[in-house]
């Protein structure tokens, strides 16, 4: 049986990690000689990715011996036993890694045994913003190093006036009807994705972010940001959290009007 967590503690050390995580990622950003290679799934990744998750669990084997790892780069451990585990993607978005785009970040997740996820930070160094939550603290994001400021998502109640972000048109297979013809009827869409579109919801800048394929350590720590910024997180058929392959997150007031025109 896991004892309880020091929420604020846990917190501090992602926080920690995301320190170290930013400092491989910025120097292997736009380096000449990065290295890249394509992993079975066909997917890009890039001796920048691997270093940050090796890092990332060295320090949590020294701080978390306890806690179980799941990472994009390094495999995923038997989570039936009840144990805490940090989810890692040490960098979501490689594909705009390697191409130069700074829309790239480190996403830390820590989950419970009943796999909510407790914590999370999102940083993105090459865009000067790092956003972080705790269950029951809130939701705050840092711009260029400076005083962390709570965020809070917006109060647009109707699909007519909300601003939609998504990644692409890809991935979509019997939705893909529906989410065009949602295009003709929000307000403003952009393809931002990632993230960046999640952590927008939790600023409140953005009403909707939603994309149809994702993994866990995709969303884990994004979850937990945007509920604490007062927002909803579900996956395409409006199950909570981070497990279900997919994932909308939502001002709140939105969501179950947007999840019946996807899956109308």
């Amino acid at each position: 049986m896991s004892t309880p967590r020091d929420l604020q503690a846990d917190l501090l050390l992602a926080l920690e990690l995301a320190e170290r995580a930013d400092a491989i990622t910025r120097s292997r950003y736009q380096a000449v000689d990065l290295v890249i290679e394509t992993k079975p799934d066909l997917t890009p990744v890039t001796d920048a990715d691997k270093a940050t998750e090796r890092a990332i669990r060295e320090i949590l084997a020294s701080r978390r011996p306890e806690d179980l790892i799941v990472g994009e780069e390094f495999g995923t451990p038997d989570l039936t036993h009840g144990e805490y585990y940090w989810v890692i993607d040490p960098i979501d978005g490689t594909k705009n890694f390697l191409r130069g785009i700074p829309t790239w970040a480190t996403l830390i997740g820590l989950c419970n045994p009943d796999n909510e996820v407790v914590v999370g930070v999102v940083s993105a160094p090459a865009l000067y913003r790092r956003w972080h939550a705790a269950q029951g603290f809130g939701a705050y994001v840092s711009e260029n190093g400076g005083v962390p400021r709570q965020i809070r998502v917006s109060a647009v109640k109707n699909l007519r006036d909300a601003s939609l972000s998504y990644s692409d048109l890809v991935g979509w297979g019997d939705r893909k009807a529906a989410m065009l013809a949602l295009q003709e009827k929000i307000w403003r869409t952009r393809g931002l994705g990632d993230f960046w579109s999640h952590m927008l919801v939790a600023e409140g800048a953005v009403d909707i972010a939603v994309e149809p394929v994702l993994a866990l350590w995709d969303m884990a720590a994004l979850d937990i940001i945007v509920r604490e910024a007062g927002g909803q997180f579900t996956n395409l058929d409006g199950i909570a959290g981070s497990h279900g392959g997919n994932g909308v997150s939502s001002n709140g007031l939105l969501h179950t009007d947007f999840l019946k025109a996807l899956n109308a």
